[in-house]
C-alpha cells in the first residue's frame, strides 16, 4: 500500500463538480463517516466489489483510522502556517481499491472507497459532505456525534452514487 496526499484547486473543483453534480460515473463501494472522537457515526454499502465487514469490524476500521490519521498529522514534516494548515492521511491506494479521506473543519472524517483509478474522487466527497450539511445537519432531531439516522439523507446519497449495474 502507498499513501499519497492529495491537493485540489478550488477552480477545478468548482468545474468538475458542474460535469459530475447529478450523479457518480465509475464505481463508489462504501462511504464511511467518522466523528471527531474517532467514532463510526455512518456506513454504507454501494457496490460488491471489496469484502463484506461486519459491523464490529467497521467499528474497528473507523477508530484505527482516526488514530492513524492523528499521528500522520503529527509526523507532517512542513511547518504549520496559517495558509498551510496540516492534515493526515488523504489518500490511500491498493491495487483493488483507494480510499479517500476528507475532513471537515469539525473534525468530522469522510472515508470513501472507490475503484482506483476513479476520476474526480475529490468531487464526490464534496457532494457528500453537501448532503451531509444539507440533510443531516440542517435535521433538527440529528443529535452532533451520534449515529446518522437520516432518511432524506440516505435517499440523496442513495440517488447521487447510484450501483453501476
Amino acid at each position: 500500500m502507498r499513501a499519497a496526499a492529495l491537493t485540489t484547486s478550488k477552480s477545478s473543483y468548482t468545474a468538475n463538480r458542474r460535469n459530475s453534480a447529478n450523479t457518480v460515473r465509475g464505481v463508489v463501494f462504501a462511504l464511511i463517516i467518522i466523528n471527531k472522537a474517532g467514532g463510526l457515526i455512518y456506513q454504507r454499502d454501494f457496490h460488491d466489489g471489496l469484502n463484506k465487514l461486519s459491523i464490529n469490524d467497521y467499528l474497528v476500521l473507523a477508530g484505527t483510522f482516526h488514530g492513524v490519521h492523528a499521528i500522520a498529522k503529527g509526523l507532517c514534516p512542513l511547518p504549520r502556517t496559517p495558509g498551510n494548515p496540516t492534515t493526515g492521511i488523504e489518500v490511500m491506494e491498493t491495487e483493488k481499491f483507494r480510499m479517500q479521506c476528507f475532513q471537515t473543519l469539525t473534525g468530522t472524517k469522510f472515508l470513501l472507497f472507490t475503484e482506483p483509478h476513479q476520476p474526480n474522487v475529490d468531487v464526490i466527497i464534496r457532494r457528500v459532505y453537501e448532503l451531509y450539511a444539507d440533510f443531516v445537519m440542517k435535521n433538527p432531531f440529528y443529535q452532533i456525534e451520534m449515529p446518522i439516522r437520516c432518511e432524506a439523507f440516505d435517499r440523496h446519497l442513495g440517488s447521487y452514487i447510484k450501483p453501476r449495474q
